[in-house]
């Protein structure tokens, strides 16, 4: 592993296996030796934990996009200062459940054609891409059915329904071509260790061709 680690995001559609899926390879990557640090968006710090509350639970229609973008940038600065860099810096793996590429879908494409917004606040505020990032890609109906599952306080984003799932589901396979570098989609529909074994083959590849 390099001197400044590896920072890996994890993106798809809600229910999409994200989370258990980054505790796995979380494990994966501990027993081969590593120090790994598990985070998410928005949060991981104090402050952006705050602003989670803010944008995820409550009215579908409280923020318009526009104030989405701000708090999300907001969040995601103070998670990059306070846990991401400093991470890094000390050579450790960081996975992300989620990163920039979810604003560009969530409050750049599929609520308005705010993507040049998203973008232009990233550059300015941010400046970080992942290393790696990993698409778990499945059914829209699929997935949202596993979201609703889940009974959660935080469903704002489930409640705008299904036509929003499959637009994200579009945008997110778009990005991935769009950063195909970096970018390594996974077939979300099979079963839950074939899905991480793919996670960790793609994962080993990186960490490979770094050495």
């Amino acid at each position: 592993m390099s001197k400044q680690g590896l920072f890996i995001s994890f993106e798809g559609i809600d229910g999409s296996g994200k989370s258990t899926q980054v505790a796995r390879l979380a494990e994966h990557l501990r027993a081969q030796g590593h120090e790994v640090v598990l985070t998410r968006e928005p949060g991981g710090s104090k402050g952006a934990e705050e602003i989670r509350a803010l944008v995820l639970q409550g009215d579908p229609d409280r923020w318009s996009a526009e104030t989405e973008i701000l708090l999300f940038t907001a969040a995601r600065r103070d998670h990059l200062e306070r846990l991401i860099r400093p991470a890094l810096s000390a050579g450790k793996i960081v996975i992300c459940d989620r990163f920039a590429d979810s604003t560009r879908m969530y409050q750049g494409l599929s609520r308005g054609d705010l993507r040049g917004v998203v973008d232009s606040l990233h550059t300015l505020m941010i400046g970080v891409e992942p290393d790696l990032t990993i698409l778990i890609d499945m059914d829209p109906v699929e997935g949202l059915k596993r979201a609703k599952g889940r009974q959660g306080t935080e469903e704002r984003f489930e409640d705008f329904g299904t036509s929003l799932q499959e637009a994200m589901r579009t945008g997110f396979l778009a990005l991935a071509e769009e950063f195909s570098g970096r970018f390594r989609v996974i077939d979300g529909g099979q079963d839950i260790d074939a899905v991480a074994a793919d996670i960790c083959a793609a994962t080993d590849a990186v960490l490979a061709a770094q050495t």
